[in-house]
């Protein structure tokens, strides 16, 4: 690989090939078949969607990488809020992912989230594809999901700018965004709009079970 592709911002032309992108990278990776293309398609339309920081990532004139983010927000004891963002999907092309394209993206989206005035990012994902882009547990940062002193393992916490989160217990409120996805006749519907593919089970679909169904609690 020449360099490491060019990022800019997602435009409406993009719209499909981002969808088409995403469907590749997700499919039988966290469930038989997948839904965050849906997700994608949904998420445009809906009020926390933060448009300035859906990034695209091209090579040759290819999208190869997409990133997109949401409005979130931190709730404390007394209720006070603070928001903040939470990304995702992040996804790579199968036929180029190793080359640290999503390092790429997500340096890049962290720097546009903090000229907008953001200072942390909280997301669910896989520990291992995010712990080296500056990814800690959320129970390092005192941040709760779900009730409060549940940390859950999947749930990770990135500081865009250091410091910006001091030991105070948070709850963490995500976007309704993804609500979408749990209804499945629509999930199914969009989805016979893209070639079939092949639903199966996958090792990946039990190591996220196993991260996002457990906790930290030491």
């Amino acid at each position: 690989m020449k360099d490491n592709g060019v990022s800019r911002r997602e435009m409406e032309k993009d719209y499909r090939a981002v969808e088409e992108l995403t469907r590749e990278a997700f499919w039988n990776v966290y469930k038989p078949g997948a839904d965050e293309h849906y997700f994608v398609h949904e998420m445009r339309a809906h009020p926390d969607f933060i448009p300035e920081l859906a990034f695209v990532l091209e090579l040759d004139g290819r999208i190869v990488g997409n990133i997109m983010y949401t409005r979130a927000w931190l709730e404390d004891e007394n209720g006070r809020r603070k928001e903040i963002v939470s990304c995702g999907p992040l996804c790579v092309d199968p036929a180029f992912q190793r080359h640290k394209l999503g390092k790429v993206l997500i340096e890049h989206s962290f720097a546009a989230a903090r000229k907008m005035g953001y200072d942390v990012n909280v997301n669910f994902g896989n520990p291992g594809n995010y712990m080296s882009r500056g990814f800690v547990s959320c129970k390092r940062k005192n941040v709760c999901a779900f009730g409060w002193g549940n940390y859950p393992t999947a749930l990770l916490v990135a500081e865009l700018v250091p410091g910006a989160l001091d030991g105070t217990p948070w709850m963490f409120i995500p976007s309704t965004a993804a609500d979408c996805c749990e209804d499945a006749a629509a999930v199914e519907a969009f989805d016979a709009f893209f070639p079939p593919k092949e639903k199966a089970w996958a090792p990946s679909q039990e190591e996220f079970y196993i991260y996002s169904h457990s906790s930290v609690v030491r």
